[in-house]
Order: structure tokens, then sequence, then C-alpha cells
């Protein structure tokens, strides 16, 4: 009897965490198009937008240095914080440039999410808080 529970408690886990990594995953997909949206409904530079989106992977250059680094250097870069904070004084100043770097910034933290790439741990790149990038 003891083995079934455990069997069962496991296997309840293991569901309730596939269940919120795809429910972070589905919040990120949804990040990238709202994100999107906004900045294309603000009429900002399109061609801007897909040239940027990729630059707020400068942050991996951590790694560069070691793996608790790079994890360090990757996560303050994929905070939603720090756009968030952004965004807010664009509006505040009324800025274009800066609530776009905003929205950029968001739409990138957004498509990592979506396609599973969380926040890193310091045990290696591949290791994040939405599971093991790759093959094992």
């Amino acid at each position: 009897m003891f083995k079934t529970e455990v069997i069962r408690l496991c296997f309840c886990y293991n569901n309730s965490m596939k269940q919120s990594i795809i429910f972070q995953r589905l919040e990120g997909f949804t990040l990238l198009v709202v994100s999107i949206f906004v900045y294309v409904n603000l009429n900002l530079n399109i061609f801007v937008f897909i040239l940027a989106l990729l630059l707020v992977d400068i942050f991996m250059a951590g790694y560069l240095i070691n793996n608790k680094v790079g994890a360090y250097i990757y996560n303050v870069g994929h905070s939603i914080s720090i756009p968030l904070v952004i965004g807010a004084a664009g509006y505040y100043t009324g800025s274009g440039m800066t609530i776009a770097v905003s929205l950029i910034w968001f739409a990138h933290i957004g498509m990592d999410r979506a396609f599973g790439y969380g926040l890193k741990l310091e045990s290696g790149f591949k290791n994040t808080h939405l599971g093991h990038i790759g093959k094992k």
C-alpha cells in the first residue's frame, strides 16, 4: 500500500510540474504576442524590432566566465523587472525609443519562455526553471 501511495504522489507531482511549465510557456507566448501588438499599434519601426529582438541575448556573455556568473547575468537580463521599469520611464517621459526598447525586451523574454528557455540555474546553461533544454 505504501508503495502505491508514493507512486501516485510522484505521478501527481510530475503532472502538476508539467502543467505549471505549460502555463509559464503560454504566459511567455502571450507576452510575446502582446508586445508585438503594442509595438505595431504604436507605429514603431518593425524592422528595428526584428533586428533588435535577439540583442537581449548579449546577457549570455557571462557564461564566458563560468556557470554561476553566467546564470546570474543571464537571469538579470531576462527578468521582466528591467523592461518594466524602462517601459514605465518611457511612458512617463514620453520617449518612444525607450518604450520601443522595453517592448522589444518584453518580446524577447516572452519568446524565450514560449520556447522553453527559462531562467538559468547555476548548474549549467541548459538547466532552467522550465526544465532541461535539449536532449539529456
